[in-house]
């Protein structure tokens, strides 16, 4: 395991923000508490990645695949999520304020934060 220096940590976190990152393959990684403020994941796959507690304030991730992805406490705000396809996520205590839903599909198994309706939000029941 490569050990970072605090200096080093602080230098890949300030590349992460506003990265475009269109189109990655991030499936099933462990993104835990990673800070991708304004960063550019549109179409990304990050089916069944963990995020929780990460920081994805104003990131674009419409049209990215989110299928059984951990959110739980994730900061979404003002994330652009049109298109996304959030079936199976867990998204229970993320912060969705101001985040565009519209088009986001979603199955009876995605977890939505209390008092979260994703159908007033413009997002789609799909089948399992």
């Amino acid at each position: 395991m490569t050990d970072f220096t605090r200096e080093e940590v602080i230098d890949i976190a300030h590349k992460l923000v506003g990265a475009d990152l269109r189109g990655i393959d991030l499936g099933g990684a462990d993104l835990s508490c990673v800070g991708l403020f304004k960063a550019n994941l549109h179409r990304a796959d990050l089916s069944g990645a963990i995020l929780t507690g990460a920081n994805l304030s104003e990131v674009d991730l419409s049209g990215a695949d989110l299928r059984k992805a951990d959110l739980s406490g994730a900061d979404l705000y003002g994330a652009d999520l049109s298109g996304a396809d959030l079936s199976g996520a867990w998204l229970d205590r993320a912060n969705l304020s101001g985040a565009n839903l519209r088009g986001a599909s979603y199955d009876a198994n995605t977890k939505w934060p209390e008092g979260v309706d994703p159908q007033a939000a413009g997002a789609v029941m799909v089948d399992d």
